[in-house]
């Protein structure tokens, strides 16, 4: 019953994590997407599960875990991420010709 009385005094504080949570969930839906697209359509299995690893990166927290195992973080990890999300848009866009599989994907279903 303490514990109830304690809950409703809390103040809930929007300390914006959850909006960047939600942004670094799509960016890694999209990039699972690209790299789901760049395995199966197309000759680029190997950077297309390449792309799936790197996009593991927007859905785990991944410097928490490397804290917990190593002992040390990233700092300004968001930093990383961006850049993380440039090279994948780049390779993606330009080296591994996204649209063109697209639409190889589109024609074979």
């Amino acid at each position: 019953m303490n514990n109830r009385r304690e809950l409703q005094e809390d103040i809930a504080i929007n300390d914006g994590s959850t909006a960047l949570t939600i942004i670094s969930w799509l960016f890694g839906i999209l990039f699972f997407a690209i790299g789901v697209v760049n395995t199966f359509w197309g000759n680029d299995t190997g950077f297309g599960i390449f792309i799936i690893l790197l996009s593991l990166v927007y859905f785990l927290p991944v410097n928490d875990i490397l804290k917990r195992i190593t002992g040390f973080s990233i700092p300004k990890f968001w930093v990383v991420k961006i850049l993380l999300g440039m090279f994948i848009l780049w390779a993606a866009m330009g080296v591994g010709e996204l649209f063109d599989k697209i639409e190889l994907m589109m024609n074979s279903i």
